[in-house]
């Protein structure tokens, strides 16, 4: 195996690992509702129970449960909202599919990339407080955005020692 095929191999591997998160965060965004009801039960909180009497991250699961299954109940086209955000998830997953196949011509899909995963952080801490994010979930959300940028740099960095000529 020569040289470029062992870094062609290893940007696929991590490409495929940064789609997978994609595909994955997109395909759980749709039964929002029906996956807070599920873990709520695992921690074994009746469906019917408020938020109160429960702390942490308990209480803020079942909060938002709660306000999901109201919503959905009074307003069931705002999941229409969600549903476009795990459609946007898949359709960014799609856009890798350039740089897998050929890292050194679709290199700017892998910055693109970068730049997107490094404005999670302000996004979250600039519109969590707006809308009530307990700032621990905060982190939560940034997390998503630090663990893309760590699998993306050292494709970039990989794809920045590929020769374009050899291409």
């Amino acid at each position: 195996m020569t040289q470029r095929q062992i870094l062609l191999r290893r940007i696929r591997i991590l490409l495929a690992i940064f789609i997978l998160g994609l595909l994955v965060s997109g395909l759980t965004a749709f039964p929002l509702e029906w996956e807070l009801r599920t873990l709520t039960r695992l921690l074994g909180v009746p469906d019917a129970a408020s938020a109160e009497g429960y702390s942490g991250i308990t209480a803020w699961l079942v909060t938002v449960r709660n306000g999901l299954s109201d919503t959905y109940t009074r307003y069931p086209w705002l999941a229409y909202g969600t549903d476009w955000l795990a459609f946007a998830h898949i359709v960014l997953a799609i856009l890798f599919i350039g740089p897998l196949r050929d890292p050194v011509r679709n290199v700017w899909v892998i910055d693109f990339g970068l730049i997107a995963c490094v404005l999670v952080v302000p996004l979250a801490m600039i519109c969590g407080p707006i809308r009530g994010i307990p700032f621990y979930w905060r982190l939560i959300d940034c997390s998503f955005g630090v663990g893309g940028f760590l699998i993306l740099w050292p494709a970039r960095r990989l794809t920045s020692k590929l020769d374009p000529l050899d291409a």
